[in-house]
């Protein structure tokens, strides 16, 4: 039969030890500290070491260790000793390893596939002997290289041998609006088809709005064709069947009409309507200037931050069933928007569009 274990208890505390040790109880943050400071007070109170450990659900041991570093170190044995945890299963260059070759295109190392899972990379990792870590180990080393798992989007460059100029020139409208009249940014949004479009709404959890889904369309499409002035941020627009030069035109004569008097700086795209003859013949004799953005480059046109508003905030999440409908929640819209509308200014003031350097490299790709 084993011999039991002598009783053991900590030393006799001073009235301000107590104080103290009875204040760190109520007070620390710690678990760790916290459970030390319990089981040092109650072995000062008298209790066993066994009442302890039924109490706190701890081993004999470390109750006794406790008791015996408090003795022999007073209230520095409260405090944890951190040890930093288990050392880091892979270095700083096979971590760079591991990144490297996440950010590599599979084929080009000769892989059967375009793209890599956690398993592929974990798997191919180890196959070149770079590391065998685990699914999860890799996850985190591309997570705190802030490496994600990302769609690829695509992106059309520009092919306009002027495209630099053309842009300055947008800019400088954009930076310096003239005197002499109004910039005013236009486009065309659609086509506006009826269709239940998917939008975000707040829900209980699991429970999502829903909406309708159609396979035949049978009411046609209409147009947008709105015009931004920059001027005070408001938005002008009509809704057509079409959007051809005749109709363009039109919403340019409502733009004369609107402000007399002031020349007209209109941004636009290439859109062959907005170069009809009858367009430009028209423009010439009412004082109006088409400013035309280089191919390929609709994002230099500031109207198009609008549109994407409105298909967000008057669109998305709707199920309209005629175009009248839909018109009207478009018009509520732009109501509200211009009632808070402000002049525009500051567009891409940070953007690398702006950097000499930035344009000398994108003419020279476009020379090559």
């Amino acid at each position: 039969m084993m011999a039991r274990h002598p009783e053991v208890f900590v030393r006799d505390l001073s009235m301000t030890e107590g104080q103290k040790l009875q204040r760190i109880t109520r007070t620390a943050k710690d678990p760790v500290k916290l459970r030390r400071a319990i089981v040092v007070l109650m072995s000062a109170q008298g209790q066993a070491v066994s009442d302890i450990v039924d109490l706190l659900q701890v081993d004999d041991g470390y109750v006794r260790d406790v008791i015996h570093a408090f003795n022999e170190r007073g209230f520095d044995a409260l405090n944890p000793k951190w040890s930093g945890g288990r050392p880091a299963a892979t270095d700083k260059t096979t971590r760079q390893k591991v990144v490297a070759l996440a950010k590599t295109d599979p084929h080009a190392l000769g892989l059967p596939f375009s793209c890599w899972s956690l398993a592929k990379l974990t798997a191919h990792l180890a196959r070149e002997k770079i590391t065998r870590v685990g699914r999860e180990a890799v996850r985190r080393i591309l997570r705190t290289e802030n490496v994600t798992f990302q769609t690829t989007t695509t992106w059309k460059p520009s092919n306009d041998p002027d495209f630099v100029s053309k842009m300055n020139r947008v800019l400088d409208l954009y930076d310096h609006p003239p005197a002499d009249g109004r910039v005013i940014c236009y486009d065309e949004f659609g086509p506006l088809n009826l269709m239940p479009r998917k939008g975000k709404a707040w829900r209980p959890a699991g429970r999502p709005a829903r909406l309708r889904a159609t396979y035949t369309r049978t009411h046609g499409v209409r147009h947008m064709l709105a015009a931004l002035d920059l001027s005070t941020g408001r938005m002008l627009y009509r809704i057509r069947d079409r959007k051809r030069w005749g109709e363009f035109l039109d919403l340019l004569k409502v733009l004369r009409r609107t402000y007399p008097g002031q020349r007209l700086y209109v941004i636009l795209d290439n859109f062959s309507p907005h170069k009809r003859a009858e367009v430009l013949a028209w423009c010439a004799d009412h004082d109006v200037e088409l400013v035309f953005i280089p191919t390929n480059a609709s994002w230099l046109n500031w109207i198009e931050a609008e549109f994407a508003a409105l298909r967000y905030y008057a669109l998305n999440g709707t199920d309209h069933r005629s175009h009248d409908e839909q018109g009207h929640a478009i018009a509520r819209y732009v109501r509200w928007r211009n009632a808070h509308a402000r002049p525009k200014h500051g567009f891409a003031i940070n953007s690398k569009i702006r950097s000499p350097d930035w344009q000398a490299n994108y003419q020279a790709n476009l020379s090559c």
